[in-house]
């Protein structure tokens, strides 16, 4: 199945640095271009699996990852094709700073920038001029300069003062020739509710869609909606045929989802359905066990460590995973690796048993945040490949090893910056596990 990412203009919305409101504008723009009777559709760069079910709120139509790091060119090519299929507009939302990313090969830091220079998106910055005035237009001449591949091709100003304010910073972007294509009051009416791993999830999100809504509002009446639309320009990738980023684990894939496994890429997903396998979901919370007649069964990350008292509890859960695990493999990725473990033990101290198919003890008592791109490379067969296997992924996490226990390790692993490789994870039998999102082949 091919994409169109040719044929549909783009943008990316991306800021100097992280907390400049890039999520704000980003779901705005969404809402507010999808009541205008827009098909748009949402992207996010990198590794951040939080913000496209956002996405898809706010406009209606799946959000995908672009990731110039862990994903190969042809892969960020056709992902960027199923994104903009049927749509009339991407946008997408950039990750921390325009420019930030990793050591890696030319193009492939997993910047923002990276994916606007390989999709030909021109960039709409986001500024936050609190605390400045005339000075808020070197920032935006560096960010123009700074690489050649990428276009400015306008500056939304946010967190601003007054009248006066506006006016000086405006006239001292516009007299760099960039357009200014809104100005943002102050107004944290409009925020989204934040916890440990960043916000809130889209599905938990009381009101959201009240809160988009707003978003809306605030975002057209504050910017050049129509300026806007006019500065996305064509992709200029072949999008091609998307193959699956991982192939899938199994014909018939028990995928657990509720409010405690949540971190499921959409582009595995999209990947695997495409590849003619079928997800079958289930939902440990309410107790469920994996279906049966599934080949495989698959743990996304989440917030375990928040129901860990209820899972603990979920007996019909918990027997059906231990049957299953007796003849068809399990993996679980993050959270789903905690819940796969002896014990976790929650922010209170309070230790919970879990599944017990590995040895691994956890704890969100004893918190240390980990952040990161990772290179994996599989140690024995299992879901995810045969050993030797190269995976590429990305960690976050605040949960900690209490007791790494008797298993044998899932992968070797090893981060962005040449550190030595480690071993990660667990395996035991047909059960494997590891902090590690995985999201595509290397």
């Amino acid at each position: 199945m091919t994409g169109a990412a040719g044929g549909v203009p783009g943008l990316v919305i991306a800021a100097p640095r992280s907390g400049s409101g890039k999520t704000t504008v980003t779901l705005g723009l969404l809402r507010a271009l999808r009541r205008r009777g827009l098909a748009v559709a949402g992207a996010k760069c990198g590794p951040d699996y939080i913000d496209p079910a956002f996405h898809e709120a706010a406009s209606g139509r799946p959000s995908l990852n672009l990731d110039a790091w862990a994903m190969p060119p042809a892969l960020v090519a056709g992902l960027a094709g199923a994104a903009a299929d049927g749509a009339d507009l991407v946008v997408a939302e950039g990750l921390m700073g325009l420019f930030d990313g990793v050591p890696g090969a030319p193009g492939r830091s997993g910047s923002s920038a990276d994916i606007a220079a390989a999709a030909g998106w021109p960039v709409v910055l986001v500024l936050d001029v609190s605390g400045q005035s005339q000075s808020a237009a070197a920032l935006v001449l560096g960010c123009a300069r700074y690489d050649p591949r990428i276009r400015v091709a306008g500056v939304i100003l946010n967190r601003v003062g007054s009248p006066r304010h506006r006016r000086l910073v405006g006239d001292a972007v516009e007299a760099l020739g960039i357009p200014v294509l809104g100005s943002l009051p102050r107004d944290e009416a409009v925020t989204l509710p934040e916890r440990h791993l960043g916000l809130v999830q889209a599905a938990e999100t009381s009101g959201l869609d009240g809160i988009l809504e707003r978003m809306a509002d605030f975002v057209e009446a504050n910017t050049d909606l129509d300026r806007i639309v006019a500065a996305a320009t064509a992709s200029r990738l072949d999008a091609g045929s998307l193959a699956a980023a991982l192939p899938p684990p199994g014909q018939r894939i028990a995928v657990a989802r509720d409010a405690a496994f949540t971190f499921l890429y959409p582009h595995l997903a999209l990947g695997w359905r495409r590849a003619g396998a079928e997800l079958v979901f289930f939902a440990p919370l309410a107790d469920e066990p994996p279906p049966a007649g599934c080949d495989v069964c698959w743990l996304p990350g989440g917030y375990p460590e928040l129901h860990a008292g209820a899972l603990a509890g979920a007996s019909q859960f918990l027997a059906g995973l231990r049957r299953f695990a007796e003849t068809k493999p399990v993996h679980g990725e993050c959270g789903g690796y905690m819940v796969l473990g002896r014990t976790l033990t929650d922010a209170a101290g309070v230790e919970h048993p879990m599944a017990g198919l590995l040895d691994v003890a956890t704890s969100f008592a004893r918190r240390r945040m980990t952040l990161g791109y990772r290179t994996a490379t599989v140690l024995a067969d299992g879901p995810l490949g045969p050993a030797g296997t190269v995976l590429k992924g990305h960690e976050f996490h605040y949960a900690t090893v209490a007791d790494a226990g008797s298993d044998e390790p899932f992968a070797a692993v090893t981060d962005a910056y040449g550190a030595a490789p480690a071993p990660a994870g667990s395996r035991r039998g047909r059960v494997t596990g590891s902090f590690l999102h995985a999201i595509a082949r290397g």
